[in-house]
């Protein structure tokens, strides 16, 4: 598989992740995991039929689509003429340009955006980068400065933070913070929470020194031991820590 990324405008970096093609080689159809980032993606499939969430549903040719947040890992099956475009924004970030619905209705889903049609396919496909930078810049609205405070408390805290405690730090109730999460990222504040624990876990693994035990990794990441990490990898990335 060929993929590509690029950075938004810097006017959209605090919404926008990455704009991003994804496109099959010589080597025929090869199944490729996509792992959980927290994000929320709009796929533009330009290519032939391309078949997601481990063999449930299919991206049909110049239609487009909306990704939920994942808490697990999916695959998709890249074909020779597999040609995709995406748009991966920020946890909650996607509601400074849309209001489709609560979020949590298409957690770990692949749903098609139908109706009137949002975006134009053919710049989509001769001038990306451009024309995704004037489209979101003419359409974004002010952020949810609320939930982009939480957020960079977890993350701050490396997921290592109860709900009742986060509540408290920004003076409101554990139940608001779950109709929030549910509503602007798709999950759980619980479960966001764990997952970034789970990256900021992935990133101390990737780059830990050689006399460093995954035990280590797995108690500095406020997990109880190596079976309690090495069980959450499984189930976020289908593989071990090691």
């Amino acid at each position: 598989m060929k993929y590509f990324e690029v950075p938004p405008h810097p006017s959209l970096t605090d919404y926008i992740d990455a704009y991003w093609t994804a496109e099959g080689d010589s080597a025929g159809s090869i199944a490729e995991k996509i792992l959980p980032d927290g994000c929320v993606d709009i796929i533009f499939n330009t290519g032939s039929d391309c078949v997601t969430d481990n063999g449930t549903f299919t991206m049909e040719n110049e239609r487009t689509y909306l990704v939920g947040t994942m808490t697990r890992f999916k695959e998709s099956i890249m074909d020779t003429d597999t040609s995709l475009s995406g748009v991966r924004f920020k946890p909650a970030a996607i509601s400074a340009f849309f209001n489709f619905f609560s979020l949590d209705e298409i957690t770990n889903q692949t749903v098609e955006l139908s109706g009137a049609p949002l975006f134009d396919l053919k710049k989509v496909i001769t001038n990306q980068v451009d024309y995704f930078n004037r489209y979101f810049t003419s359409r974004r609205s002010k952020p949810n400065h609320f939930v982009t405070q939480v957020i960079q408390t977890i993350r701050q805290r490396r997921g290592q933070i109860k709900v009742n405690e986060l509540a408290g730090i920004h003076c409101t109730t554990a139940r608001q913070l779950e109709r929030i999460f549910k509503a602007h990222i798709g999950t759980t504040a619980k479960d966001f929470i764990d997952f970034i624990r789970f990256q900021n876990a992935a990133d101390m693994i990737k780059h830990r020194k050689s006399n460093q035990s995954l035990l280590s990794v797995a108690l500095d990441c406020g997990y109880y031991d190596h079976a309690h990490l090495t069980n959450e990898f499984k189930r976020r990335s289908g593989t071990n820590p090691g």
